[in-house]
């Protein structure tokens, strides 16, 4: 299954409204046959109406907001997600990056589905019964520590040196200390996320290797798991996890919009 691409390429950000400054913020894209999106309420202050802007076999999940009023604020953004992961967890839907705003809905149609009309279906039609999962998986530090300095000598050593000196005195000890550290974390990361992808085989159908966030997280991927099997892969995870108690603390999430499996080309 290829990385579905759409383009957002005409959907521009901020685009002055008409009547009453108002403009169509758009969310992402869905099959036109869904009923009412799972969520009434937008971004913005007060929330905008979520509706379906519909045009042949899709649609648009927009909502109204201010044109002169800038986008951006916290609730803004958990808006946007909340609406789309919600939306993922009962059909396919393309989300769209936060920000794309068009004049109308009559815009929406004009400029955003009847030209990408085709490629839109297609690639729901790929993610058709699937949603993003992340596991996220952070060492627990007493135990991460344990580990390197018994698989490092030179560590152990340094450790017993800088152990009850001055910080200054022990500087350049300190410093190497900290490299090995860090070297044997991203060394631990990359193993360990290889056994996570391996070990979850057959319960996904894609994975992405995401950048770490935090200086002690062991596992940070995303899949893409047919929304039928997700007990399966919260049943498999839990085991799993049960391997690594004490060592490693994980979680799973979602469903959630497919972001990491939507190609989508830069907006001009």
């Amino acid at each position: 299954m290829g990385r579905p691409k759409v383009s957002t390429a005409s959907v521009p950000k901020q685009r002055a409204g008409k009547a009453e400054n108002l403009a169509s913020y758009v969310y992402g894209i869905v099959p036109a046959d869904l009923k009412s999106p799972p969520e009434t309420e937008g971004l913005g202050e007060p929330a905008g109406k979520v509706r379906l802007v519909r045009h042949g076999e899709i649609a648009a999940l927009v909502s109204d907001v201010d044109a002169g009023e800038p986008l951006g604020s916290p609730g803004d953004y958990y808006a946007h997600e909340r609406l789309l992961d919600a939306t993922a967890a009962k059909s396919p839907v393309l989300p769209f990056r936060f920000g794309a705003v068009l004049s109308d809905a009559d815009a929406v149609v004009r400029e955003l589905l009847e030209p990408h009309h085709d490629e839109f279906s297609a690639a729901l039609r790929e993610l058709e019964g699937m949603a993003e999962f992340i596991v996220r998986g952070r060492y627990v530090e007493r135990a991460l520590l344990s580990e390197i300095l018994a698989e490092s000598p030179e560590a152990e050593s340094l450790r017993r040196l800088i152990r009850g000196r001055d910080e200054m005195a022990t500087r350049d000890e300190r410093i190497r200390l900290g490299e090995i550290v860090a070297e044997s974390i991203e060394a631990k990361r990359d193993m360990d996320t290889q056994l996570l992808v391996d070990g979850l085989s057959g319960h996904y159908e894609m994975a992405v290797v995401r950048e770490p966030t935090h200086e002690q997280d062991a596992v940070h991927v995303a899949l893409l798991v047919e929304t039928g099997r997700q007990r399966e892969l919260e049943e498999t995870l839990t085991a799993f996890g049960e391997r690594w108690e004490g060592r490693v603390d994980l979680r799973l999430l979602g469903p959630l919009a497919p972001y990491d499996f939507v190609t989508t080309q830069q907006e001009v």
